[in-house]
């Protein structure tokens, strides 16, 4: 990339809003159980992403946990997926260049799908973006196919809010293999049916582009997960249907998710706590690489209105970059951080000392 459009992006990176973080929570990790006061919220939080903060009054209520309920199509399906991704390994050797690049550029737009839209964008609120923009990520997220936005950004607000908890779709206290793909194969637990509900989703009920993918959700997820990047490999250079089906989209589409869950499962578990220790989400610079970004977790959850999900900018971090990319072209605005003073007031308060602010 030439020097002079690297200056003009690492320039337009200072244009963003500085906030406060409020004072956190602890919560419970584990089993351990960490002293919990209310939130008292920063003047400069917006107020319409509560939703988006730890609320350390909620507890688990008491009592033996309901019975779980298999999603037998879930499993069916995951399974076929999986064996199809495995077997599209094994066909990698086979393949043509421009199948392999076609299979790992199709991997990164709809990582952005999640990550610059579903995550940052439609969940968090952490930027703005301008109508080519939401509409790119919209299609990119309908590419992964990991749910419509408004399904995803309200379970991922419940995440947050209600972490580990009942209330947590993919509750981490359940074990790795419950956050990692688990929480897909069973029926939602009560309490995330009841406080997702309750759960203010009006700014996405205002968007009509997010209303318009959910409306035709099933027909668009067919098109753009399954359909397309089986039929242009091989009708435009000729590679094998076997080839196209289980690399370009089965293999594809099983990293993709992986990637993504990695994010619920190991960057809850795996890594270390520098900004809070009191909160289960961590550091995991291998999820991150997986993510493109997405695994600087305890800094996430710390601060979950920060638009690169990260102190560090760049550092594994592609999809800041490429948020940071879209901000040059107009396309991306109003980029929220969280400031340095902050950053160091959560790290004395409540890190584990094992990073220190860059």
């Amino acid at each position: 990339m030439p020097a002079h459009i690297l200056q003009e992006i690492s320039g337009s990176y200072s244009a963003t809003t500085t906030i406060t973080a409020p004072p956190s929570g602890g919560q419970q990790n584990g089993g351990e159980k960490f002293e919990k006061s209310p939130h008292h919220w920063g003047a400069d939080v917006r107020p319409e992403i509560k939703d988006d903060l730890y609320d350390p009054t909620y507890q688990d209520e008491e009592g033996p946990p309901p019975k779980l309920e298999y999603v037998w199509r879930n499993i069916i399906l995951m399974a076929l997926l999986h064996l199809g991704a495995l077997y599209g390994i094994t066909l990698v050797p086979s393949c043509k260049v421009y199948t392999c690049l076609f299979a790992y550029l199709y991997y990164v737009i709809s990582a952005l799908g999640i990550t610059a839209g579903a995550h940052r964008l439609w969940s968090h609120r952490t930027y703005k973006a301008r109508l080519p923009l939401r509409l790119f990520l919209i299609i990119a997220n309908t590419m992964a196919f990991q749910n419509d936005v408004y399904e995803w950004a309200r379970d991922h607000r419940a995440h947050h809010k209600f972490s580990e908890t009942h209330a947590d779709p993919h509750n981490s206290r359940r074990g790795f293999f419950f956050s990692h793909v688990g929480w897909l194969l069973v029926r939602k637990h009560p309490a995330v049916k009841e406080k997702g509900g309750k759960l203010d989703m009006s700014d996405l009920k205002a968007e009509k582009l997010v209303m318009f993918q959910r409306r035709y959700y099933k027909p668009g997820l067919l098109l753009m997960c399954f359909i397309l990047p089986t039929l242009v490999p091989w009708y435009c250079w000729g590679e094998t249907f076997v080839n196209s089906l289980c690399v370009s989209t089965f293999l594809r589409y099983a990293v993709v998710l992986n990637a993504t869950w990695l994010v619920n499962s190991a960057a809850h578990l795996y890594g270390y706590r520098p900004y809070d220790k009191n909160i289960s989400s961590r550091e995991n610079i291998l999820v991150s690489m997986g993510a493109v970004g997405e695994g600087f977790h305890n800094y996430h959850h710390a601060f979950p209105y920060d638009y690169s999900a990260s102190e560090y900018r760049w550092h594994i971090n592609f999809t800041t970059f490429f948020i940071d990319c879209m901000a040059v072209l107009g396309l991306a605005y109003d980029r929220k951080r969280v400031s340095k003073a902050a950053v160091l007031a959560r790290i004395k308060r409540t890190g584990d000392g094992s990073c220190k602010s860059g």
